[in-house]
Formats: structure tokens, C-alpha cells, sequence
């Protein structure tokens, strides 16, 4: 995953976030991670593990699909 799509990523990570009404501090609390690390992952410079993208899209409330639809980015 390249730094565009780690981007892209920690924006849909935000937005999803914000949509909810949580803090990175309340996300960090239900993902039961650190809340610097969600700081990292929404400015894209964490390359997050599948299993960390899980425990962050369960304490979303989402599935994976819905944070990484058309990522990577593929060139044509």
C-alpha cells in the first residue's frame, strides 16, 4: 500500500469517525488501542495490520469494504 493509499485510508478513517460523533480519544477507547495511534493512522503514517483495521472497524461499526473500497489505487 503506498503513501496515497494510506492516505486515503486515514481520511475515510476521519470521516467514518466523525460521522459517528467520536474523538480519536473515544475510538482509541472502543478499538482498545492508543489514541496516538489513531492520530497516525487518520494522517496516514501508521500502515495499519489487517487485524488492526479490524479491531478499528468493529469499534466503527463497519466492515472493511467500507473504509477500503477501490484501494489500492490501480493504475491503468
Amino acid at each position: 500500500m503506498g503513501r496515497d493509499d494510506l492516505n486515503t485510508l486515514g481520511e475515510r478513517i476521519r470521516q467514518m469517525r466523525k460521522s459517528r460523533g467520536l474523538t480519536q480519544e473515544a475510538l482509541a477507547d472502543r478499538a482498545k488501542i492508543d489514541r496516538s495511534y489513531v492520530g497516525g493512522v487518520e494522517r496516514g503514517e501508521r500502515n495499519l495490520t489487517f487485524s488492526m483495521l479490524c479491531q478499528l472497524c468493529a469499534a466503527l461499526e463497519c466492515d472493511v469494504a467500507a473504509l477500503t473500497a477501490g484501494l489500492p489505487e490501480v493504475e491503468r
